[in-house]
């Protein structure tokens, strides 16, 4: 639709100093005659828009210009604030707060009606989370490299990097950052790290990697398990995997298949769901899980 091309081509406007017509035209997918068409649109609407001819030149909007709210839809604000406050429910500093209020203000007409969407970050490690972040955001923002002891499944280790994002995946919170120890970007999960200090000031470099942050950058699958669930495990499987992941049997249990990245977190998976499930493969994960009982076996029989 013709007025969404047109937000769309502001809010780029009002992001970036300056843009072209065939950047545009291929952003939207769209000639460069009806960008033109737009940018006409826009200016006889009042929007201070300039073009410059020659090597560099471009559409830019005129510098002071502000966007009206208004421009913005009940349900836009909405959204808006609803990310605000799930940023909050993480900051120990309540400026997300701070900036609702000032996005509230004056706003009753235009916010209307009750609040629809409430989505909570926080987790059981708040207390110790919330700084953390702040902390990091300052690092971020400052340039500042970073100190702190590192807990993994590899072992303990000491740590410096150069951090760039900060990232909520997988209901954790993540940095993302240059690993002066390996010499490459890496992502630490928050709550493994501790006794976080900032360090000396950093150079940006100049191309940092898109953070790999989907499930089959970072948790490339490196077999596949099958197994027998009983019927009451039914509600956790179709949590963790979705309604797809088994086919119900004759009997009542249920066929799961399902790809895994690592032995150790299906192994620890597998334990959790006690008796209630027969791994059939593969092989090495029920020669695993045979052993692991074994030796519980073992040592619950020597302490009675």
């Amino acid at each position: 639709m013709k007025i969404d091309r047109l937000i769309g081509i502001l809010s780029i406007l009002l992001q970036k100093e300056m843009t072209t017509a065939p950047e545009l035209a291929e952003h939207f997918e769209v000639s460069r005659r009806t960008i033109n068409r737009d940018i006409e649109t826009l200016s006889q609407a009042g929007i201070p828009i300039q073009t410059t001819q020659g090597v560099g030149g471009g559409i830019s909007i005129m510098s002071g210009y502000r966007m009206d709210r208004t421009i913005l839809t009940s349900r836009d604000m909405q959204m808006i604030l609803a990310g605000l406050r799930s940023l909050d429910s993480v900051s120990g500093s309540g400026y997300y707060g701070q900036l609702m209020e000032k996005i509230q203000a004056g706003s009753s007409e235009f916010i209307s009606g009750r609040d629809s969407i409430l989505i909570d970050l926080s987790s059981w490690y708040r207390d110790t989370l919330s700084p953390k972040i702040a902390l990091i955001q300052d690092a971020i923002e400052l340039h500042k490299r970073m100190e702190f002891s590192y807990y993994s499944p590899k072992g303990d280790s000491k740590r410096e990097i150069e951090p760039y994002y900060l990232i909520f995946k997988w209901a954790s919170w993540y940095v993302y950052g240059y690993c002066l120890l390996r010499k490459d970007f890496r992502l630490f999960k928050l709550n493994r790290m501790d006794g976080i200090v900032l360090g000396d000031d950093f150079e940006k470099r100049g191309e940092i990697p898109t953070p790999a942050v989907s499930n089959e950058e970072v948790f490339p699958a490196k077999g596949r398990v099958k197994a027998i669930f009983d019927s009451s495990m039914k509600w956790q499987l179709v949590e963790e995997y979705g309604t797809t992941s088994f086919k119900e049997q004759i009997d009542g249990t249920l066929l799961f298949e399902h790809e895994y990245s690592d032995d150790e977190g299906l192994i620890s998976w597998i334990l959790s769901c006690r008796d209630k499930v027969t791994v059939l493969e593969p092989e090495s994960v029920r020669d695993k899980l045979y052993e692991i009982a074994r030796e519980m076996t073992i040592k619950y029989a020597n302490n009675n």
